[in-house]
């Protein structure tokens, strides 16, 4: 019997000012443009595998990184 490990991504919301966001970020990782920070509500997971590829990182740490950007914007 194999053991799978199961991943549980972390359904992710995106919340405050995006535009603020989105510029903090860009600012941060300049390789990112605006189609790939585009973002339309509910559609969090589409923004977070953009970002995974155009990064290359995983889930959690774009997770982590829109996080932090949110908590500068405050």
């Amino acid at each position: 019997m194999q053991n799978k490990k199961t991943i549980k991504i972390e359904n992710y919301q995106v919340t405050g000012d995006w535009g603020r966001q989105s510029s903090l970020l860009q600012e941060k990782f300049p390789e990112l443009t605006d189609d790939d920070l585009e973002f339309e509500e509910g559609k969090e997971d589409e923004l977070i595998r953009r970002l995974e590829v155009r990064l290359n990182k995983k889930h959690d740490e774009v997770v982590n990184i829109i996080r932090k950007s949110q908590l500068e914007t405050i």
